[in-house]
């Protein structure tokens, strides 16, 4: 099942938002957490990616989460969004989601409104004959507080996790912990009852018949009955936790019918939390119900959950289940339940690839801020190498070898294999260097999941995807049964003029050969390419004393820029694009001059030599003793067609994508790559990389996710290539 994990960041940026709209959040979890889920969903077999719960969410599901009304398979959202700001923050992410139509895992709404609001929970507990200790709703410093019974607990009307929790035992200091809640929360406070004694939290997981309560958690304040949690305690130095409580079997049973009634009163679904106070004569009262129980690992419901035999990961996956289960029913949950004497065997590839690929993420993220850090400009050929002895390293680590083709023009060819056989079941297509010098190279950054950096969508988004699947493989040790090579250039930027025969060799020994260039949104695998002619035509005129005015060469070489626009046929498959165009006029004797780039993209070779004839006609009209052009092909790139080959090998990729449930398609790119120099006869396909766009600018991007579903995928194909 696809899964998205919602959460927020801990530092509101100004993208997040349109404007600051009432109270920020303080509620957070820590990123950290954050991952721990997402890998114990994957250990789950699920498909992850987390997402920020900001303004940018919808974009981010579309793009992540099945169609169900195409006939896919329903995806979920794992919310550990506490909301950005405002009031009812519980509530925001639900709302969005139940509008775009994702189930999700949680409460609706309204049960989380009633819960975060602590007067209208109260008022529902006292409406279901619930106890709960007598409270006030107080608006100002100015109320008659002379019915209020001593001590007392003041607090926020809707925040959680004692925040602006005070006790107070005199009028004074009530007027001023009531002040201080109204300036910094912005909200009214509730001023209740202090019950001195015992406190437990009761959690609760399931659905109707289905609901359980989880072992009873005491919250230890040793012999002080006055005892209870502040902000600091939680934040600071948590307070000792016993669990299972020691407690008699009659309150046992007591605060487990409470914590179900109250659960059920609100209309809450999936996990929850409740908390109580217990006096001397063992009189228990509800203080409050968390709808979204706190997922940090020291917490009481994690506590709890491990003593009644669910490790975190079992807790994940389960709430995850429950949730499934009322959505879908338990035919179309999340699988096969694993009973503990089945959990230790061996995992499905899929599964453990996941699970690595998650587990790792950071390190391959930092594995491509390294590469991005390094301006691997084509002309850069000290830097270039420099990236080659970076990859090189890692390869090395796997068992791979090396082979290196020295260059004197570009850097360094690397060719690494981890066999010494003369065939490669699949070869994998790289390059280590970028088309941004130093006057354009944009350093490695993230904002709102994606990542943005000279070449990360190119080419090095995808040379972490090979690292990755590999790694992943070789973790699954599965990697050694298969035959690899893995080919890195260094002119694709160029056009491959230097690496051109090494591929076609390399290619006829190989069974199938991936490119890893990036992927649009919708997951596309390229079947075929346009091929590429650059043109320079370069204009100059001369001036001769006393032989008249020299021609108008600006107006020429526009006219000329129109002429070659054109001469486009899309219906054809040909496209004419003016990439640049410069001129200058030059006083005196200096002549004037102009460049004039084009790009042509084309599929069928045949029309190409008719439009090279079009294209020279055009640069050279009205060339004569006054005016001289010159044309010069700059880089070249061959068409790529979808052969029976290539298409039978797509059909093979799309099968592993629906078991990792991640999405493909067919895809043609009018820009071609080192692909275009795979012989038709071997099976090829290309776009194998990250989710990304925008190449070749300074917002060229990656989605950081896909970085796991894209090496995943790899890794199977990978896998699947010897067979």
């Amino acid at each position: 099942m696809k899964v998205a994990v919602i959460y927020n960041k801990m530092e509101i940026q100004d993208s997040d938002v349109i404007n600051i709209f009432g109270k920020l959040t303080k509620e957070r979890y820590d990123p950290k957490i954050v991952e721990i889920v997402a890998t114990a969903l994957e250990k789950g077999g699920h498909n992850v990616r987390i997402i920020e719960g900001n303004m940018q969410i919808i974009d981010e599901l579309q793009n992540f989460m099945p169609r169900v009304v195409s006939g896919e398979l329903p995806g979920m959202v794992f919310n550990m969004a506490y909301g950005i700001q405002g009031q009812s923050r519980y509530t925001h992410i639900p709302a969005l989601l139940e509008m775009i139509g994702i189930p999700y895992v949680g409460s609706n709404p309204a049960g989380h409104a009633v819960a975060l609001d602590k007067v209208m929970s109260k008022m529902v507990f006292l409406q279901h004959n619930l106890p709960t200790p007598a409270f006030w709703l107080s608006s100002g410093v100015d109320e008659d507080f002379k019915y209020i019974r001593f001590p007392a607990i003041v607090k926020p009307k809707m925040e959680a996790v004692s925040f602006g929790l005070r006790v107070v035992h005199r009028e004074e200091e009530l007027r001023d912990a009531v002040q201080e809640i109204i300036r910094e929360f912005q909200q009214q406070a509730l001023v209740e009852e202090f019950i001195p004694g015992r406190e437990f939290g009761v959690g609760l997981l399931g659905n109707g018949l289905s609901l359980e309560t989880l072992p009873i958690v005491e919250i230890d304040f040793g012999e002080d009955p006055n005892g209870y949690q502040s902000l600091d305690d939680k934040m600071n130095h948590p307070r000792k936790k016993i669990c299972p409580a020691s407690i008699t079997p009659e309150v046992s049973d007591n605060l487990r019918t409470l914590a179900r009634k109250a659960f059920e009163s609100l209309g809450l679904s999936d996990f929850a939390r409740v908390d109580f106070r217990m006096d001397a004569q063992n009189n228990l009262y509800i203080l409050e119900i968390n709808s979204m129980a706190s997922l940090n690992l020291t917490g009481s419901y994690v506590q709890a959950a491990k003593v009644s035999g669910l490790d975190f990961s079992d807790l994940v996956n389960r709430i995850l289940e429950v949730a499934a289960i009322r959505y879908f029913g338990e035919t179309v949950a999340v699988g096969e339940k694993k009973s503990p004497a089945t959990r230790k065997k061996a995992e499905p590839l899929p599964v453990n690839v996941r699970r690595y690929l998650r587990s790792h993420l950071p390190a391959f993220v930092n594995t491509l801020e390294k590469m991005v850090t390094i301006n691997s400009f084509v002309h850069n050929i000290e830097s270039v190498n420099i990236m080659g002895n970076l990859v090189s390293h890692e390869f090395l680590e796997m068992g791979f070898l090396r082979k290196v083709y020295p260059q004197v023009d570009v850097g360094d060819i690397l060719y690494f294999t981890n066999h010494s056989d003369k065939r490669n079941d699949i070869l994998l297509l790289g390059h280590l260097d970028t088309a941004y010098d130093y006057q354009n190279f944009v350093p490695f950054h993230e904002e709102h999941g994606k990542i943005i950096g000279s070449g990360v969508a190119e080419s090095k988004g995808g040379l972490v995807i090979i690292l990755a699947a590999l790694r992943a493989l070789h973790f699954a040790r599965t990697l050694k049964n298969i035959r690899c090579g893995v080919l890195l250039t260094s002119d694709d930027t160029i056009g491959g003029p230097f690496s051109q025969k090494l591929i076609e060799e390399i290619a006829l020994k190989s069974n199938h050969v991936v490119g890893t260039k990036y992927c649009d949104q919708a997951g596309g695998i390229v079947t075929s390419c346009a091929g590429l002619e650059e043109y320079h035509i370069m204009i100059a005129n001369f001036k001769k004393p006393g032989k008249g005015s020299a021609s108008d060469l600006i107006s020429s070489v526009c006219q000329k820029a129109i002429e070659l626009r054109k001469l486009s046929r899309p219906k054809e498959g040909i496209t004419v694009s003016i990439s640049s165009l410069s001129a200058q006029k030059n006083p005196g004797r200096v002549s004037d001059h102009a460049t004039i780039i084009i790009t042509v993209s084309y599929m069928d070779k045949k029309r190409i030599i008719k439009l090279d004839k079009q294209v020279r006609a055009i640069a050279e009209k009205g060339a004569n003793n006054k005016m001289q052009a010159q044309v010069r092909v700059g880089m070249r790139r061959l068409p790529v067609s979808a052969t029976e080959a290539s298409l039978e090998f797509f059909e093979k990729v799309k099968l592993l994508a629906k078991r990792l449930e991640v999405r493909i398609n067919k895809a043609h790119r009018e820009a071609s790559s080192d692909t275009c120099y795979v012989p038709p006869e071997v099976p090829v396909l290309g776009g194998f990389g990250p989710i990304g766009g925008n190449r070749l600018s300074p917002h060229e991007f990656i989605v950081r996710d896909s970085l796991i579903d894209r090496s995943a995928l790899l890794a199977l194909v990978i896998h699947d290539s010897q067979t």
